[in-house]
């Protein structure tokens, strides 16, 4: 099980969330609300917030402009990781990873399954790394929302967690981009 080190100091993340719907504002968001409410009481700064519909290029370019933005350590999405006709943030988001995080998923559905049983099948819950931003795609439901933040999320965004926490390897994240070839390299 993880701890918490309380020798080491808490480092806050810009964290941006993006809900993702065809029938949801603001105002009646409250999975975007679950999200943006509880990251900000762990002590980190909500760095953007929107909606878009369930639109493939829509989404990524949401998504796109947050990689891009130094200003923005993590994506967290809600919304569209169902099956029906309309769920499509897998497949806009996915192509946008340089590494998938494949134990993302297989803890989500384990948290989730303790829940709601077999239901937890009908989530496609996906996380990756893009730019040296994380991302995390989280059901639409308020509650999958908590589960995802409470169960996985508060703790690996928290640099004092241990044995080993999502923070601590932020400044390595982008490494393979700074490193020069190697002299006499033919790649």
């Amino acid at each position: 099980m993880s701890s918490l080190d309380e020798s080491k100091s808490f480092i806050p993340l810009n964290i941006a969330v993006l809900t993702i719907s065809d029938t949801r504002s603001l105002a009646d968001d409250k999975s975007g609300t679950t999200l943006a409410d509880r990251l900000t009481a762990a002590g980190h700064k909500l760095a953007a917030r929107e909606i878009v519909t369930d639109d493939v290029e829509a989404i990524r370019a949401v998504i796109r402009r947050w990689i891009a933005d130094p200003a923005v350590d993590a994506v967290i999405t809600t919304g569209g990781t169902g099956f029906t006709g309309r769920d499509v943030t897998p497949e806009a988001v996915e192509p946008l990873f340089e590494k998938r995080m494949d134990g993302f998923s297989i803890a989500f559905h384990m948290l989730s399954h303790a829940k709601i049983g077999a239901s937890t099948v009908q989530s496609r819950a996906t996380a990756g790394v893009a730019g040296a931003t994380f991302i995390f795609c989280l059901p639409g439901s308020p509650g999958a929302c908590r589960d995802g933040w409470d169960g996985i999320l508060a703790a690996q965004l928290d640099y004092r967690t241990r044995p080993c926490n999502f923070v601590e390897i932020m400044p390595r994240l982008d490494e393979h981009l700074r490193r020069p070839k190697a002299k006499g390299a033919s790649a």
